[in-house]
């Protein structure tokens, strides 16, 4: 029956997404803005910079940063073209990395996005549930976080530890995440520590943390995270499998982490993962997944961000959507850094290394779906499938979250 749903929930599909690149723009020529990417990507492909310059300088005519969704992600799409046309996309997007933004802004803008939208929300309560269903009376937790950044899912956790009959355990919290540019690289890892300290004080619940700058998270040693038997050991990865780099045939990095994910031989691996097929070595195919990927993000974005909140708006959708896409349009080898691949990949990765899939709790699910339809906009969409919690806007999968616990009988350490 699940699967009869995601399917049902997909089928509008191509229809919804030639609506959202055909809109009407009042007042101006029309065009189909996303016609006229589709072939400025070809003819950057093809290295004619003729066409292409001829084609950049209309969808910069018809796109803006303050249009409608449309226009908005047209206007960064192009910045992606422009930067691979000019072969400096790597330049490009390192220096929009190393541009500092307020901690204080940027978690403003990432409130607003998660009150907004469920994807988040619907990932860190689905989180919580399984962690409180597998440390359920054991007086020591330790939380493997990777790509920790600033510790947003942790707060409610704490919380919710503090408020167990029993009280609340002893919660030990690695965050790991790649250092930043400049020169306090470790800077935003030790600052996440000191909040949720500061949190988990405030309700009292027992408080350690370490964190681990890495590069590369196949190079983690197991050793450095100090892993005691007497803990329950939980793995987190929420949405940061996608930035595990280049990829080669003989050193495939996703597989070695969740190798040594399954070496640490964890309670539970809590798996979040943006679905996408932006990893193909073809550039039209990826430029073409990029466009519809963000289309639905500028389009939910439009729905469900009121007015007065374009600032927090504008942050998201320029460092939190254009950057990602711009890596992606204009960045290859080991500069492209964003390389999603949809939940039926990982599915594929996760046994492999040896984990096995546990079924979405039915209540979990139900509570869920309960939210969504009280605090969300209709168009949201939350289903299973095989073990996957899939999250998605107006019928395209964009989130998937699961569950997962070692094989024994395939026991690959």
């Amino acid at each position: 029956m699940a699967e009869e749903g995601n399917k049902s929930s997909m089928k509008g599909r191509s229809k919804g997404h030639q609506k959202l690149w055909q809109r009407k723009q009042p007042r101006r020529e029309l065009v189909d803005l996303g016609t006229l990417l589709v072939q400025c990507a070809q003819a950057v492909a093809e290295h004619d910079h003729l066409e292409a310059s001829e084609l950049l300088k209309k969808i910069r005519q018809h796109s803006s940063a303050d249009g409608d969704c449309t226009q908005r992600l047209a206007f960064y799409l192009a910045d992606g073209l422009e930067a691979r046309l000019a072969g400096i996309g790597s330049q490009v997007y390192r220096n929009l990395m190393e541009r500092r933004t307020s901690t204080t802004d940027w978690l403003d803008a990432c409130s607003h996005f998660h009150s907004s939208c469920p994807f988040d929300r619907t990932a860190h309560y689905f989180a919580s549930q399984a962690i409180l269903g597998v440390s359920q009376g054991q007086p020591r937790v330790h939380i493997v976080d990777f790509g920790i950044g600033f510790g947003l899912q942790w707060p409610l956790m704490i919380q919710r530890f503090s408020q167990q009959e029993e009280g609340a355990p002893k919660l030990r919290i690695t965050g790991i995440d790649v250092p930043q540019p400049g020169f306090h690289p470790c800077e935003m890892i030790e600052e996440t520590g000191k909040r949720l300290a500061d949190y988990a004080n405030m309700f009292k619940v027992p408080f350690q943390y370490q964190g681990i700058a890495a590069s590369r998270w196949d190079t983690i040693k197991i050793e450095d995270l100090n892993i005691d038997e007497d803990e329950v050991l939980i793995i987190n990865c929420m949405f940061r499998m996608k930035n595990l780099g280049h990829e080669t045939e003989a050193v495939n990095s996703r597989d070695r982490v969740l190798k040594t994910m399954r070496r640490m031989n964890p309670k539970i691996l809590i798996l979040g993962i943006v679905s996408g097929l932006s990893c193909s070595p073809f550039f039209i195919q990826r430029f073409k997944e990029v466009m519809f990927h963000y289309s639905s993000m500028f389009d939910m974005l439009d729905a469900n961000f009121p007015p007065p909140d374009n600032k927090a708006r504008k942050m998201i959708e320029k460092i939190l959507f254009g950057q990602d896409a711009l890596n992606i349009i204009a960045c290859e080898g080991a500069e492209r850094t964003e390389r999603p691949e949809s939940y039926r990949q990982w599915q594929a990765r996760c046994l492999k290394a040896a984990f096995q899939p546990l079924l979405v709790d039915p209540a979990t699910l139900k509570n869920i779906v309960q939210m969504k339809n009280k605090l969300s906009h209709e168009e949201f969409f939350v289903v299973e499938d095989r073990g996957w919690l899939l999250q998605g806007w107006k019928g395209r999968v964009l989130y998937a979250i699961s569950k997962w616990e070692p094989n024994e009988t395939h026991d690959d350490k």
